[in-house]
């Protein structure tokens, strides 16, 4: 993936997780990666993991459902690193419950949070690309959006919008060579992961049970998504927009 060298790429909630997976993997692939995280001193950590093995990271604390610090945020890190070739939407949170149990404050977070905040990061970016006539999406959405998930809905609900308003403006900016793909993690050895299970014997068999659902009998790890995020960054992936691909170990064959 050598094409990726030099290229610059923001990837919001890129401190731990999936996020820290994809931004080793582009800072390892030559990427001049900016590292947007409400936890810049966590964060960090990834950046000087990515910098001794030669890589080039900045982080910059920015909290994406704050539409104002995402766009000073943007102009500050393409003004220190370049215009943005790859823009990786990967922040996201959850606080799961029974739908009928939740209110409005919870709702309005999990939406500012899981689609307002990449709706933001698209606002900022995109005319940028579409003046260049180049750039890459890549929206890290969930099986969640295309299944269902028990006590999940209103996260689901956002990580469908993500799919549906991946696939319109995919359409919209063909003709700009500018393109938007969805990946769609099943279930994951995450921080988040780890925050909704919890601990315990109760803890053990919630992912016992999701694992006998897996036909590759494990749960994912944040690795598995970074090669195929580079991957829709480069030249390799040149015909592909508008897709949302399934990394589930094959739990959702739909």
């Amino acid at each position: 993936m050598s094409d990726l060298k030099g290229k610059v790429a923001i990837v919001t909630g890129g401190g731990q997780g999936i996020g820290k997976a994809i931004t080793l993997r582009l800072a390892a692939e030559g990427c001049k990666v900016a590292v947007f995280d409400l936890q810049p001193e966590a964060a960090e950590a990834a950046a000087q993991e990515a910098r001794a093995k030669g890589g080039e990271v900045r982080v910059y604390g920015v909290d994406i459902s704050d539409q104002e610090a995402v766009n000073k945020g943007v102009v500050q890190a393409e003004a220190d690193l370049g215009p943005t070739w790859l823009l990786v939407n990967n922040a996201g949170w959850d606080k799961p419950a029974p739908f009928l149990s939740t209110d409005k404050p919870l709702w309005d977070k999990i939406i500012n949070i899981n689609l307002n905040g990449p709706l933001y990061m698209h606002k900022a970016v995109l005319p940028g690309m579409v003046s260049r006539n180049g750039g890459r999406v890549v929206n890290i959405a969930s099986d969640a959006a295309r299944v269902g998930t028990s006590t999940e809905a209103v996260y689901s609900a956002c990580k469908g919008g993500m799919i549906a308003f991946t696939k319109s403006v995919a359409r919209e900016l063909a003709r700009n060579n500018v393109l938007l793909n969805c990946v769609c993690p099943g279930p994951t050895n995450t921080p988040m992961m780890q925050s909704v299970l919890g601990t315990g014997e109760q803890a053990e068999k919630w992912k016992d049970a999701m694992v006998r659902g897996i036909p590759l009998k494990r749960m994912g790890e944040p690795e598995d998504y970074a090669g195929l995020v580079a991957f829709l960054g480069t030249a390799d992936a040149a015909f592909i927009t508008g897709q949302a691909i399934s990394v589930s170990g094959g739990m959702n064959m739909v």
